[in-house]
């Protein structure tokens, strides 16, 4: 019985994962194709549902170690998953925030073609997704790979921040469009890194082991 409410759990992880990673693609795609229709539909329509899930996801797994008190296994399983769930919402308050930033930037000019946006945003939603499969399928392996891959998004952020003050100093004009965009990548590097705290988190309930690879919250 309790093995059947645990994949019911995970079942509704995945849904809440999917529609995390849903909204980090669209907040992008409406941003790069200034569709500002796709922006609102993130901020109106599917964070209300991220906030739902997560209320739901929290309340299954209360319940779950109330009536079975888990031991073990499926009690580390289960205060994962509460994590994750915390995660994931995060994640959905990032892509609103790209979204937000996105719908002021779409009305205006371009500071300068995006580039290294897109391409981090490319990393750190296939971070997420191979974060979640780890976690669903154990997979230490495809854990480890991810958090290996939060440099290479830190190095894209490091280098858009770089370009964008080359801009602003030389153009007052565009600081608040730079800002934006300064917000949009730290959005998509926090995103990386949540994701990397998903996987940290798979190898210490898998292995046992704990690792630390990217640079601690401030």
């Amino acid at each position: 019985m309790l093995e059947e409410k645990l994949n019911e759990l995970k079942k509704k992880l995945v849904e809440e994962a999917g529609l995390a990673e849903g909204m980090v693609k669209k907040s992008i795609e409406g941003l790069i194709e200034k569709r500002e229709e796709i922006l609102e539909k993130v901020v109106k329509e599917y964070e209300p549902k991220m906030n739902e899930l997560e209320i739901e996801l929290d309340e299954l797994c209360t319940n779950l170690i109330a009536l079975y008190q888990p031991e073990a296994g499926n009690l580390r399983t289960i205060l994962m998953i509460l994590k994750m769930n915390n995660d994931l919402e995060r994640i959905g308050d990032l892509a609103v925030n790209i979204s937000e930033s996105a719908l002021y930037l779409v009305e205006r000019p371009p500071v300068k073609p995006l580039i290294d946006i897109p391409r981090m945003a490319q990393e750190s939603i296939s971070m997420l997704k191979n974060a979640v499969n780890s976690f669903i399928n154990k997979d230490t392996k495809l854990a480890k790979s991810v958090c290996e891959k939060d440099t290479i998004v830190d190095n894209l952020k490091d280098q858009i921040l770089r370009e964008l003050i080359t801009y602003m100093s030389s153009d007052a004009s565009t600081i608040e469009r730079s800002l934006h965009l300064i917000r949009i990548s730290r959005s998509l590097e926090r995103i990386a890194d949540l994701s990397t705290n998903i996987c940290e988190d798979v190898i210490f309930i898998t292995e046992g082991k704990v690792i630390k690879h990217h640079k601690d919250e401030n």
